[in-house]
């Protein structure tokens, strides 16, 4: 059961099974080794996959959202807004430090051990998490990390990870179910893999204290510095690629709780359009604009929800300066293009998607 490796980025930008597109809900940066599993090892865990998750789906909470099917990233948003708009203001942003690099195979495999009573199955299981991932630096230099030794994490890159992880994140959810934590805390939970939310009416510092210490227990443990306890009436906080809290509306001016792509999100996005419109890229434009409107479209359908505006018109901009750029220097045009190349023409004849223009329904205006 040993696994090919690879190097990454830390992807937290939910494209997942249960239909999340768009980008990273939060990038939070940095490398972590990748287990790909070979070929006859994905199919393995792929058919056990397909048998394991219906029997552990029926345990879920119903506060997780992430690598569930018929649920996504966009749901887990709605969520979030529609609680922080009933009132429940006083936010919980967490975040825990390298939660599949950390989760404790002895506790993990007993939660699977409570649905699963095939010690075939389980000893399965047991292989896949310990892996081993072979590592290769610049140059070539091979290095080896996990194996028989390895005593915690899910091998990130595996059909089975994803389930394996919200197995045991579940722990956590049903505790807090069970104690009674919601009614003490006047709070409710909304997670997406190792990424939640608690969102309280007046008790978020009593949530946080009560899930710094069952966390410890679980083997896990939050970052730091970058959680926090939020007011959303009064400032905003991110949450999968959205922000939540106060808006303002251009029109008239008015407040409301609003959500929002963030502004990490957008700047992902503008990086990643100026990426395909370098001045090396010299493809056919027809398959230059393709690429392009694959990826806002992708983006713009993540983000359909709540208020776009704003963001739409930020991105436009950008993809119109980049792309007039781009079609000035391929040109050799002496000018800055913009008689020849105007926003009608990039949107229209050029067939450069605009986002301003997708409709994807009005916005969820909230409170004022």
């Amino acid at each position: 059961m040993v696994s090919g490796a690879a190097r990454g980025p830390r992807f937290e930008d939910v494209p997942t099974r249960s239909g999340a597109a768009g980008d990273d809900p939060e990038a939070r940066g940095g490398e972590r080794a990748l287990g790909i599993p070979t070929i006859r090892c994905r199919v393995i865990q792929t058919a056990a996959k397909l048998v394991l998750e219906p029997i552990f789906e029926a345990d879920f909470e119903d506060s997780a959202y992430g690598y569930r099917p018929r649920r996504s990233a966009v749901d887990a948003i709605k969520e979030t807004h529609r609680l922080i708009c009933r009132g429940y203001t006083d936010v919980v942003d967490a975040d825990l430090s390298k939660y599949f690099d950390t989760i404790p195979h002895s506790d993990l495999l007993k939660s699977v051990a409570r649905r699963i009573v095939d010690r075939h199955v389980l000893w399965l299981i047991k292989l896949w998490l310990q892996a081993p991932v072979e590592e290769r630096d610049g140059n070539g230099k091979r290095r080896m990390s996990g194996g028989k030794n390895s005593k915690r994490g899910t091998p990130q890159g595996g059909v089975a990870s994803p389930l394996l992880s919200v197995i045991y994140m579940n722990r956590f959810l049903k505790h807090w179910r069970l104690t009674g934590r919601g009614e003490a805390f006047r709070a409710h939970i909304v997670s997406y893999a190792d990424d939640f939310v608690i969102l309280s009416r007046g008790y978020a510092h009593e949530a946080l204290a009560w899930t710094k210490a069952v966390m410890t227990k679980l083997g896990l443990t939050l970052n730091e510095a970058k959680t926090s306890v939020k007011d959303a009436r009064r400032e905003s906080f991110d949450f999968l690629g959205y922000s939540f809290g106060p808006h303002r509306y251009r029109k008239d001016g008015h407040w409301y709780l609003g959500a929002s792509p963030s502004k990490k999100s957008v700047q992902r996005l503008k990086a990643k359009v100026s990426d395909i419109l370098v001045p090396g890229n010299t493809g056919c434009w027809l398959d230059v604009r393709d690429r392009l409107n694959r990826l806002l479209r992708g983006w713009s359908t993540y983000f359909g929800y709540g208020t776009r505006k704003p963001a739409y018109r930020t991105v436009d901009n950008h993809v119109y300066e980049r792309v007039r750029g781009f079609l000035v220097r391929r040109h050799k045009v002496p000018s800055r293009g913009t008689r020849l190349f105007p926003r009608e023409a990039v949107f229209g004849a050029l067939g450069v998607l605009h986002l301003r223009r997708v409709h994807l329904g009005p916005p969820p205006w909230a409170l004022h």
